[in-house]
């Protein structure tokens, strides 16, 4: 047989892992021959949208053969008016993916250094890889970001700083006295990204409200989604805030048609239901206290968590094995064997029917039932 010859692919690839989302729910129900599935590994709202962004969705569905307008325009400025920043200190993403893709594309050259935490969201080391950089890690402390870590590991290759707030997978905040000295003390010439895709859901007063700062630090970029407490995640839109000249590049390298007309036209019609975003909050907040003491009365260990998800602890079990006993119950939680904790599960907080069935499901692992 004659041997085919393939293209190489990029030398910076070699090594990178693709990304492996969440189990979906209707793979589980034909696999296991599961009637009834719930899925808590994606940290999805589980309340879903506001009845504003799909009245709006069906609105526009008459205009889907027409292309959306390239930079969104309408909804930059709606945003833009919301922080009393200007439309130039806005760009939308398919995603904060996208805007992570999009930042390291336009800013990260090869050799360059960026650092971030480990463990922390993964897409941070993987575009950076992609792009010839040289992801620079920081191990968390009790899950938390060591900032005066990351702070003495810059060296003069150093180019960008991810800081997740709260963070993926821990759900941990840093303080805001330490976010602040650490943004003072990051040289100017080196981004800062402080990754804000969970802020919505954070009620503790340490957590840092960075957008003023933006005036002061040219070199800060703030990422944000629709994904979460929205309800948007099928649609994928979200946003960055930073200097307009920052902006400006970010252009230079985004895709022409980004965001759709739907995800558009959605994203406008959210931010006017600022009660669909409490009552999501407060529901999460519930739910969460529920969690977390079910975990406590199992004795079970767990990062205090500020998002709408919780990284538990199993000292006797791998995080692959709880999963995997979990899922056969027709519970899909995230494995932390792929989050960097490996005798852990990291859990969305679903709403109370989805949370009781998850500890009925862990209660009978716990006390072996399940293998009967």
């Amino acid at each position: 047989m004659e041997k085919v010859m393939l293209v190489a692919a990029r030398k910076e690839i070699a090594d990178v892992t693709p990304y492996v989302a969440g189990k979906p729910i209707e793979e589980v129900q034909r696999e296991l021959k599961l009637d009834r599935v719930i899925k808590l590994a994606s940290n999805e709202n589980p309340y879903g949208c506001s009845r504003l962004a799909t009245e709006a969705v069906e609105r526009e569905l008459s205009q889907i053969s027409l292309y959306p307008e390239a930079s969104g325009p309408m909804l930059l400025q709606k945003l833009a008016n919301r922080f009393g920043l200007e439309s130039g200190n806005v760009i939308l993403g398919a995603g904060s993916d996208e805007l992570i893709r999009l930042l390291t594309r336009a800013f990260n050259s090869t050799g360059d250094e960026a650092i971030m935490a480990d463990v922390t969201f993964p897409r941070y080391e993987t575009n950076v890889t992609i792009e010839g950089g040289v992801p620079v890690t920081i191990p968390l402390i009790e899950g938390v970001h060591n900032l005066e870590g990351m702070l003495a590991a810059v060296t003069e290759k150093t180019k960008i700083m991810f800081v997740c707030n709260p963070n993926n997978p821990t759900g941990t905040i840093v303080g805001k006295a330490a976010l602040l000295a650490f943004i003072e003390n990051v040289p100017k010439h080196i981004m800062i990204v402080v990754d804000e895709a969970y802020c919505e859901y954070v009620e503790d007063s340490e957590y840092l409200d960075t957008v003023p700062l933006l005036s002061e630090f040219p070199n800060l970029v703030i990422l944000r989604t629709f994904s979460k407490i929205y309800g948007l995640a099928a649609l994928r839109v979200g946003y960055a805030l930073a200097h307009p000249t920052i902006v400006r590049n970010l252009h230079k390298v985004r895709d022409s048609f980004n965001t759709s007309r739907l995800s558009q036209a959605a994203a406008l019609a959210a931010l006017d239901d600022e009660d669909f975003v409490t009552t999501c909050r407060q529901k999460n907040k519930t739910e969460r206290a529920y969690l977390q003491n079910e975990l406590d009365a199992a004795g079970l260990r767990y990062f205090p968590s500020h998002g709408n998800f919780i990284m538990v602890h199993f000292p006797d079990h791998t995080g692959d094995d709880i999963f995997q006993r979990l899922l056969r119950q027709g519970i899909i939680v995230r494995p932390g064997n792929l989050l960097g904790y490996p005798q852990t599960v990291r859990v969305t907080i679903g709403d109370s029917e989805q949370n009781q069935a998850f500890i009925a499901a862990l209660r009978n692992i716990l006390n072996g039932n399940d293998q009967q």
